[in-house]
């Protein structure tokens, strides 16, 4: 039976109406949700969802993770870590033309590792890289381009606080998805850097060279680094080995990131508290979001919208990658005005059973790594094309004398080796699915 779209139609445009009033967009998801509920099937059942809903979303073993994701973050943030990871960079790579930006992605890289959070890369190395980019002289569009860019590797290189959201929406294999995102992330930061290079010679002055440090300079600095590269061998390797799972891997990150902020003297009572509600703030933040989604998806799966979706894209006999390029620009498009998270927890519920029902020559579990990853870099774009840009907004606020347009004009290049990356991903599956298919 075919489903009656004009509510949901109305449900959404109610939704959009209400994020452009400036609603968090949690609160948004969770009355509308409430409401088309209601609609759908009555108070009565309502009530009876609203009183265990809650209970079994965030009962889940699987969320702990975020909030010791994002400690952990936080605690490499104010011990000095992304200071000592630019340091290193900066040592090894910016005696060349452009080298203080590519140095840059590689701390950015790094610390996205043991962070998990696009906007704390991107607002936390913007205080250790910025000033001292634009201290060598480097232009406006070059230093805030590249640490926009750069800050959306916080999502892309594991562990992923966006990736987690994804696998509990989907129930996907977190572990999977996370060795999915690595070789995606690793080419991500390469692919910046290329940027970087081809911009310095066809901008002479954009990127000049910095003095060489001495050799011991430069081995000072790398010795110094070595504690976040062994925090994140230990929590990446440990998850892709067997050895933890990913809520151990994070109880794990937060024990070896509290021990190199109390050997390095970084955090004291004070700052401590300061870690621990900004976490709570950031994961009550996400848990709203989770539940609005919850109740937005009940009442979409009352509706009958995403199987008769589902049924039509498989009844048209529509090729399977022409519907994903449909897909990718809804997500384009979104990712210009609205928020990562919400985005995927607003969309994936009507999207995923389409992409499932179609035949990409792939098993279950593989499509849904690759449509994760893919989904992961499509939000990673949106976090730097305007209008919204949310990383550009952070990076170009701790930027003075540097206008909006030119943080814009700046993250164009990047933006476009996003693109590459993203074509060649929908064209080539194995480039994330070779290291889960090497491990499994």
């Amino acid at each position: 039976m075919t489903p009656d779209v004009a509510p949901v139609v109305l449900a959404f445009a109610a939704l959009l109406l209400l994020i452009v009033l400036r609603m968090p967009v949690g609160v948004a998801m969770l009355a509308v949700g409430i409401a088309g509920y209601a609609s759908a099937s009555g108070v009565g059942p309502l009530l009876a969802y609203l009183k265990s809903g809650a209970f079994w979303r965030f009962a889940s073993y699987d969320l702990a993770v975020i909030p010791m994701f994002l400690l952990m973050g936080q605690l490499a943030a104010r011990s000095g870590m992304s200071a000592s990871l630019f340091a290193a960079a900066r040592a090894l790579l910016g005696h060349r033309r452009g080298g203080l930006a590519m140095a840059t992605i590689g701390a950015c890289a790094a610390f996205g590792a043991i962070c998990g959070s696009s906007l704390a890369t991107a607002g936390t190395m913007s205080r250790v890289a910025l000033p001292e980019l634009r201290r060598q002289g480097y232009s406006g569009a070059l230093a805030t381009g590249t640490l926009a860019a750069g800050g959306t590797l916080g999502i892309l290189i594991p562990p992923s606080i966006v990736l987690v959201i994804y696998a509990v929406a989907v129930e996907a294999n977190i572990v999977t998805l996370f060795e999915a995102a690595l070789i995606p992330g690793l080419l991500a930061a390469l692919g910046y850097v290329l940027v970087i290079a081809v911009y310095v010679r066809m901008v002479a002055d954009a990127g000049p060279a910095c003095p060489r440090p001495g050799r011991g300079e430069r081995l000072r600095t790398v010795i110094e680094a070595m504690p976040n590269a062994i925090l994140f061998a230990i929590v990446i390797g440990g998850i892709y080995l067997g050895l933890f799972d990913p809520t151990q891997a994070a109880a794990v990150g937060v024990a070896g990131a509290a021990a190199v902020a109390w050997w390095r003297g970084g955090i004291g009572r004070a700052e401590l508290v300061d870690c621990l509600l900004d976490v709570a703030r950031t994961t009550g933040m996400i848990f709203v979001i989770l539940l609005g989604a919850d109740f937005l998806n009940s009442y979409l799966a009352l509706s009958g919208l995403p199987e008769h979706l589902a049924n039509l894209a498989g009844g048209l006999a529509l090729d399977p990658y022409l519907v994903l390029v449909a897909m990718i620009l809804v997500y384009l498009v979104l990712g210009c005005i609205m928020d990562s998270l919400a985005m995927i927890m607003l969309t994936v519920p009507i999207f995923w059973p389409i992409i499932g029902g179609l035949d990409f020559g792939l098993s279950v579990p593989e499509l849904q790594t690759w449509f994760g990853i893919i989904v992961l870099m499509v939000a990673e774009m949106g976090l730097i094309t305007p209008p919204v840009g949310l990383n550009v907004l952070i990076v170009n606020a701790s930027a003075p004398g540097v206008s909006l347009r030119e943080s814009f004009g700046g993250v164009a290049p990047f933006l476009a080796s996003d693109l590459l990356r993203l074509v060649a991903l929908v064209a080539m599956p194995p480039l994330a699915l070779f290291l889960p298919r090497l491990l499994g």
